[in-house]
């Protein structure tokens, strides 16, 4: 059962209503999202690409923007190192776009996933080396190749990082010592030193304010002189925005500060775009002509590029990014979602056998699951931990085998920081790396038992923090819900992480009549009336039917359940958690309310 919290953060949400022409229940929403000052307001109603922070406050910026100008003066070889997620391909394009438009000599190598695993390793290094590139950059990964980054420097090369992952620490008699590599420029918002205002941003957004400040601080001017580049750049700081946008959701950014402004002004222009990658994805998705929202970004488009980096390669994502030919992107486009047809298959094959894994009980007791599946594919362990995840809402790390020994992924709730967890058995990993919420590693076979014990030793979660906590907006009487009210929520989009829906509950409704639809009756239809006199009708969907008959059942009784789902019943009490939302169907436009929770 979730814990229900019932927000009451204060405000004078009239007053804020009339200022700026919305409902004061939607002023009240705008709090509830921690948006409290006025410059906060202005920025989560209006923000746009003219409020993000300047590029020049990360640590760095302008260190890297001067290196750069001078290797691309030189004319030296140039190579981008990314990562084979949706944010590491779209920082890969990001940069290796604005590089070639400032004339650079420069190419892209995204490692793959299964032989050469994440980030930058001595291999790619010496690939570098061996094909004449004198400087890398790195994107969405490099902060933790220290060793790396310094045989790079060893055979001659510079290195540029760009990340977003927390920085690697040793901890002495509770003190941390920050482990920077030794590059040129370290870019990463998550540095301590580095007075960034919102550090919260991914790894395409830091490598797109590397590109504008490169183009937006003199160093193009020079580079350029003579040549007349504005209108070009325009355009391409369109394309390059959809990136950083379409990676700031796909790596479940939070959408708040100037991230909630990327990823409107990156929404828009989706949704008549003319980015030949993307159009064509957004074609063989069937989206193409309609509004794109966040939702389809992170569950329908943003899948299939991290298909290519599960199942084959993600260097054939960054070729639909890179490609300027509409037929070549269309069959690129096709493969892509082919290749996310197949990744869905395996994940449920995988899921299943985890999830038996617990219901057998092998998990029991654990605060934390570390779950071994050593056939399992190790490019969607991710995949699974995050479905245990949401299922138990316990962390939840996946482990299989591979011919180096253990890989895994975990998932985390949200009052365990996976990074720091793991940081605490660090002597146990190869490698690894990550954020609270996410992370990756690699360790040796004979350390699986070692590390199931000592992060359950360790963890301090109680019972407590294994109920989901639903928050819940305000209680809300289902008449409240008009048309122009509906209309008014379009102001909070796009949702996602750290701006959900919004949600509200109804105590003591009473149910009248229940019926399932579809073939396997995975839709429910709900007749209930509120303690207010308003009638509605609540949908359900998919598994949770059968959790709500069963709590009803369990309240009511077999027979008195039965007559209500055969329309002759009435008067069993509940409580509901609730969304309401436009449905279009066949010309007709009808509010609907999303039954959301119960009890």
């Amino acid at each position: 059962m979730n814990q229900w919290l019932l927000l009451t953060k204060g405000a004078d949400f009239q007053t804020i209503g009339a200022k700026y022409h919305i409902d004061p229940l939607v002023a009240r929403l705008i709090r509830n999202r921690d948006v409290v000052t006025e410059q906060e307001i202005v920025q989560y109603l209006y923000g746009d690409s003219k409020s993000f922070h300047d590029p020049m406050l990360l640590k760095d910026m302008d260190a890297a923007c001067r290196k750069l100008e001078e290797k691309l003066a030189q004319g030296k070889r140039l190579r981008v190192i990314g990562d084979y997620d949706i944010d590491g391909v779209c920082s890969t394009a990001i940069l290796l776009k604005g590089l070639k438009f400032l004339g650079g000599d420069a190419d892209a190598v995204i490692p793959h996933r299964v032989r050469d695993g994440y980030g930058l390793n001595r291999e790619l290094i010496q690939d570098a080396a061996q094909a004449g590139v004198d400087t890398v950059i790195t994107c969405d990964n490099g902060i933790a190749a220290r060793d790396e980054i310094a045989y790079a420097y060893e055979l001659g090369m510079t290195v540029i990082v760009t990340d977003h992952h927390e920085v690697p620490y040793e901890e002495t008699d509770g003190r941390k010592t920050w482990l920077l590599p030794l590059a040129e420029a370290v870019i990463d918002p998550k540095r301590e030193d580095c007075d960034y205002p919102f550090p919260g941003i991914c790894g395409a957004f830091v490598a797109y304010k590397l590109m504008y400040a490169m183009m937006d601080g003199g160093y193009a001017e020079r580079l350029l002189e003579g040549r007349s580049w504005e209108t070009a750049w325009n355009r391409l700081d369109e394309e390059l925005l959809q990136l950083a946008a379409f990676a700031t959701v796909g790596d479940v950014m939070e959408l708040k500060d100037e991230n909630r402004a990327l990823v409107k002004t990156g929404l828009r222009l989706m949704s008549n775009t003319s980015y030949i990658g993307l159009k064509a994805l957004l074609s063989v998705m069937g989206r193409w002509g309609t509004p794109v929202t966040a939702y389809h970004l992170g569950y329908i488009l943003g899948p299939c590029i991290n298909a290519t980096g599960r199942i084959d390669t993600a260097s054939r994502a960054l070729e639909l990014l890179m490609t300027e030919q509409e037929s070549e992107a269309m069959r690129l486009a096709m493969e892509l979602k082919e290749m996310n047809d197949s990744r869905k298959s395996i994940t449920e094959q995988g899921t299943s056998k985890a999830v038996e894994q617990i219901e057998k009980g092998e998990h029991d007791g654990a605060s934390v699951y570390v779950i071994y599946l050593p056939e399992c594919h190790e490019s969607i362990a991710g995949i699974i931990a995050g479905r245990i995840r949401e299922r138990y809402h316990h962390p939840t790390l996946v482990i299989t085998d591979t011919e180096d020994g253990l890989k895994g992924s975990g998932r985390s709730i949200e009052s365990y920081d996976m990074y720091q967890e793991l940081s605490a058995v660090r002597d146990i990993f190869t490698k690894f790396g990550g954020h609270a919420q996410a992370a990756g590693f690699s360790l040796p076979k004979d350390k699986l038992s070692e590390l199931r014990g000592r992060l359950n030793e360790n963890s301090r979660l109680t019972e407590a923090d294994f109920r989901e906590k639903l928050r819940i907006d305000a209680e809300l009487p289902f008449s409240y819900v008009s048309p122009q009210l509906l209309d008014q929520f379009a102001v909070l989009e796009p949702f996602g992480n750290g701006n959900p829906k919004p949600l509200f509950a109804k105590k003591d409704v009473l149910l009248c009549s229940a019926r399932m639809l579809g073939a396997e009756g995975k839709v429910g239809k709900y007749q209930i009336r509120d303690t207010d006199g308003g009638t509605a009708e609540l949908t359900l969907f998919y598994d949770k039917n059968k959790e709500f008959k069963k709590f009803l059942t369990d309240r009511y009784g077999e027979e008195t359940v039965r007559e209500v789902f055969r329309g002759r019943g009435e008067g069993l009490k509940f409580s509901a958690a609730y969304y309401p939302q436009w449905n279009e169907w066949q010309g007709q436009k009808n509010i609907q309310f999303i039954m959301e929770d119960f009890c």
